[in-house]
């Protein structure tokens, strides 16, 4: 099928990166062509355009980049999905597509009326749920009355996009059984497929440590043998609880003393180190540093555990974090807070971490205690789980099989 693949993310950000250009280049490899139209921020597209490009021309792809605009507010968005609809029409123009693929809701815009207009088969590519994600996140105060007015105009199109939609893809089972317990959504139960975040099960896997590497950060981090050293992988952001991941890490200090925290981030340490100052925690305790990805393997395999807690917010309802499988791909288990899309589900069916259920002294207490029964988990258990749940050849799959039921439509 040639499919037009439509990106508000840039393929110079992370995120193209990682949940991009791997599902497309497993896709084209089954036969598919694909022409990528992508909305670029200047800096990162200044320092890996070319890199990126030698990726696509390799992989025998078309890519149009488009520059991301990000002020002002919401007219710049409007301006943006204008240029989109202006470049997809000579697109589609020049050569007609049989489907048109939408990451997420922005794209889905332009998704549906090319779908109205041309009968594209369109798949909407929800990821999660954008308009609650800007409320939950504080991005959009609904007692502005700007932003309410986009908020529930999104609202709209939410059941727009899910009632005309040849396939929605959601990324976790959660939000599916949301979607299907809406009534205001025609055609129910609509079709969706259920295709989460998925790592690249072959980068984070111990065979890609570097031992000599690992053994020289171990020196360079003043780890020992008798330390238990706790990670965090990735930048901070809106949706990860820094101030309860350090109160349970002040817990486990007072539990188990030879605790160490690492995180492996590019954010500014001074996000980080003045929130460990006050809680009374010593700073040699805490370690921070930036890691290429190629290097994030060995940074792992320095710890004990994986920890991350999420605000257990509605809109989270349909979020799958990545590093969860990215983790358990490295043989860690992980310590993760409830109520936030599968991760409850993917834990308790493949027992391969602890659950914390609420964010209390009490709750920390119980799950430290636990901690023990956590590290005798086989390397091959989490292993087992990350490929169930996170392999990006199954996500693939998914998505060739959306691809296949769109067309014979």
């Amino acid at each position: 099928m040639n499919v037009l693949y439509l990106s508000y993310d840039g393929l110079t950000d992370g995120l193209g990166r990682s949940q991009v250009l791997p599902y497309i280049f497993g896709l084209k490899q089954l036969g598919h062509t694909f022409t990528i139209v992508s909305f670029e921020k200047e800096t990162p597209f200044k320092r890996d355009s070319a890199n990126i490009q030698m990726l696509i021309d390799e992989a025998g792809i078309r890519w149009v980049p488009l520059k991301y605009t990000s002020s002002p507010p919401i007219l710049s968005t409007v301006y943006d999905v204008i240029q989109l609809r202006k470049t997809v029409e000579r697109l589609q123009l020049q050569t007609p597509f049989d489907i048109i693929h939408c990451r997420s809701y922005i794209t889905s815009l332009v998704g549906l009326v090319m779908k109205r207009k041309y009968g594209l088969g369109f798949v909407f590519d929800m990821r999660a749920f954008y308009a609650d994600e800007r409320v939950d996140g504080g991005i959009w105060n609904l007692k502005n009355p700007v932003f309410k007015t986009v908020y529930n105009y999104f609202k709209r199109k939410e059941l727009a996009f899910l009632s005309n939609a040849d396939h929605t893809i959601s990324l976790t089972a959660k939000g599916k059984d949301i979607i299907h317990s809406w009534n205001t959504v025609q055609n129910q139960p609509v079709a969706i497929e259920v295709i989460p975040c998925c790592a690249d099960l072959n980068h984070f896997h111990p065979s890609r440590i570097n031992t000599s590497k690992k053994e020289e950060l171990k020196t360079h981090f003043g780890f020992t043998d008798d330390d238990f050293v706790i990670t965090y992988l990735g930048s901070i952001g809106t949706w990860y609880m820094l101030d309860e991941m350090l109160d349970f890490f002040k817990v486990l200090i007072r539990k188990r003393p030879h605790s160490k925290f690492l995180f492996i981030t590019t954010d500014n340490p001074d996000t980080i180190l003045p929130k460990v100052e006050s809680r009374g925690i010593p700073a040699d305790r805490i370690i921070i540093s930036p890691a290429r990805r190629e290097e994030v393997p060995t940074f792992l395999s320095l710890a004990n555990a994986a920890i991350f807690f999420i605000q257990p917010v509605f809109s989270k309802s349909g979020s799958s974090p990545t590093k969860h499988g990215e983790m358990l791909g490295m043989g860690l288990p992980v310590i993760a807070n409830s109520g936030v899309g599968d991760v409850d589900r993917i834990i308790e069916d493949t027992n391969s971490g602890i659950l914390v259920k609420e964010f209390t002294t009490e709750a920390y207490e119980k799950a430290v205690d636990q901690i023990d029964d956590l590290l005798k988990i086989p390397t091959e258990t989490l292993q087992a789980a990350a490929q169930k749940y996170y392999s990006l050849e199954e996500g693939v799959k998914r998505y060739n099989s959306v691809y296949e039921q769109v067309y014979a439509q």
